[in-house]
């Protein structure tokens, strides 16, 4: 199965580092053009160069604005205005960006709670649900411990996996590709009769399904 994005306009926001970048990557490496989103210039356009350093031939651009309030995502929608596919990692999505799906027939990969409001409209929901993941987040978390320990961080995120999720298939903490693997099949062609779903990339620590 070959992914192409190609002629696709793809938001990501919180996009300058972890889940989010890797997210961005993906997308742009499936051919989108790929809007990255983040609070400071300064982060925004270390990203860019950064992902044009991993991307031949990327086409991306940037839009420093907190969309955490209103204003904010004003300013994204006045800097973007037309999308096809919008990943956002906010529990809640503020109304401005909810814009984007009713208008534009974005698809939203990253959610909550929006798949009944968009019934009818040709607008796909999924929201994709991280487990524990080895992003800069878990790392920062886990830096001390791994500092005083002979372990690597990688093996130090298993083991706080192992102690906390002891349910986990895979036994070790996800990779921010692996979660961004799943946003870009989400917001494929291929993935058109999935909707309205809860797409895990936990590594199986649920144990139950109800």
């Amino acid at each position: 199965m070959k992914i192409d994005l190609s002629g696709k306009t793809a938001i990501v926001t919180g996009s300058t580092a972890g889940i989010g970048y890797a997210i961005a990557k993906g997308l742009a490496q499936a051919g989108a053009d790929v809007v990255v989103n983040g609070r400071t210039a300064a982060a925004v356009e270390s990203a860019l160069a950064k992902l044009s350093s991993e991307v031949a031939q990327a086409n991306i651009r940037g839009v420093a604005a907190d969309v955490g309030s209103a204003d904010g995502c004003s300013a994204l929608v006045a800097a973007q205005p037309s999308v096809d596919i919008s990943s956002d990692s906010a529990l809640d999505i503020p109304a401005n960006m909810i814009h984007y799906g009713f208008t534009k027939t974005a698809v939203l990969s990253i959610s909550r709670g929006l798949a009944k409001r968009t019934a009818g409209t040709g607008v796909t929901v999924n929201a994709i649900l991280p487990g524990p993941t080895l992003s800069e987040g878990l790392e920062s978390m886990l830096k001390e411990e791994q500092k005083a320990s002979v372990l690597s961080m990688e093996e130090t995120a298993t083991a706080f996996v192992m102690k906390h999720r002891p349910s986990s298939i895979i036994q070790r903490a996800a990779t921010v590709e692996e979660v961004a693997n799943m946003v870009v099949y989400a917001a494929s062609l291929q993935a058109s009769a999935t909707t309205g779903a809860a797409l895990r990339v936990d590594g199986g620590v649920i144990e139950t399904i109800t």
